[in-house]
């Protein structure tokens, strides 16, 4: 599963680990992506989701059908 958010496009960060002496190794920080699956009503079918944390949240505020909707806009199959 890809580190991204199929709804607001969240994916890793880079950076660096710095330790004690100051010598620096690459890290990557990893959002909180979870699968869920929602009921669509409008397609009488369910769809599975790769979305971060936030991302429920806003599905939860907006509802599936616009979350759905915002995804197809910005190109992604549903």
């Amino acid at each position: 599963m890809s580190a991204h958010s199929q709804l607001t496009g969240a994916q890793p960060g880079f950076g660096n680990t710095v330790s004690h002496s100051h010598r620096r190794t690459s890290r990557r920080f990893d959002p909180n992506i979870q699968r869920k699956r929602y009921w669509l009503a409008s397609e009488g079918r369910h769809v599975r989701l790769t979305l971060s944390a936030r991302a429920i949240k806003t599905v939860d505020a907006i509802g599936i059908e616009a979350a759905v909707a915002r995804i197809r806009a910005r190109g992604e199959k549903v």
